[in-house]
């Protein structure tokens, strides 16, 4: 009877919710940042503004039977879309990898709110203290739940991550005269040690660290005044360093 009760919540986290999560993030990456409302508008076509019915937001169903293309207009649906679902899925399957029960659809929250940041970095180069602030108390909440014995470690570790890069920022801009890290940055890396403790925190800055450096020079952005949406990196070294600790 456990068991059928487990696959039944991991049916439900892969099958149900993990395609309308990417779907909700998706639109939040894209409504956001431009200061448009999320939960309160109708979706409608960006090409032709025509309003779209239920039928045409049924998550990764609606775009492979419309061929990604709208059905009034013709036009092209970002890829973006579909693509942003199938990740969502992919950190549920993920999360289930981890762990079982409930505990995968805590991980999968995660992934998801980790997921967005790492976009909305990408795309606007912004950190919404919005996301991290509360993703910062839920990581000290659910250590507090799960393992009251390292609340004090991951607590330090998110005062250690947030004060590591705010001075790192703080000394850049003295010698350099502009911003080299910002404050989401800062922020991010709080939520990381809120969730994963101290002793993670190390390796997931180095992950980043090369990774975003790999990026730089694969695609040639070696002008070291060239902005690099740093966030994302830390992102997904925080979510593979959460994998990493179950």
């Amino acid at each position: 009877m456990q068991v059928t009760a487990q696959h039944a919540l991991a049916a439900i986290l892969v099958a149900g919710l993990a395609p309308v999560a990417g779907s909700f993030v998706a639109t939040v990456v894209e409504r956001w940042p431009a200061g448009q409302p999320i939960g309160f508008d109708r979706s409608r076509c960006a090409a032709c503004g025509r309003m779209l019915g239920a039928l045409e937001l049924v998550p990764l169903l609606s775009y492979a039977v419309q061929r990604g293309r709208c059905r009034g207009c013709g036009t092209a649906i970002p890829a973006a879309l579909p693509l942003t679902e199938l990740a969502a899925v992919a950190i549920a399957l993920s999360a289930l990898w981890r762990d079982d029960g409930w505990l995968a659809w805590i991980g999968a929250f995660l992934g998801w709110t980790l997921m967005t940041l790492a976009l909305i970095d990408w795309r606007h180069m912004w950190l919404p203290d919005a996301l991290t602030l509360p993703l910062t108390a839920a990581g000290l909440g659910v250590t507090a739940w799960l393992t009251p014995e390292r609340a004090l470690d991951h607590l330090a570790a998110a005062a250690g991550g947030w004060l590591v890069l705010t001075g790192l920022g703080w000394l850049y801009r003295r010698l350099r005269q502009r911003d080299g890290l910002g404050g989401g940055d800062a922020k991010l890396l709080a939520a990381a040690g809120a969730w994963l403790g101290s002793a993670a925190l190390p390796a997931v800055v180095l992950l980043a660290s090369l990774a975003a450096l790999l990026w730089a020079l694969l695609t040639r952005r070696t002008d070291p005044a060239a902005a690099l949406p740093f966030g994302s990196f830390l992102a997904g070294a925080a979510w593979l360093g959460w994998l990493a600790s179950g």
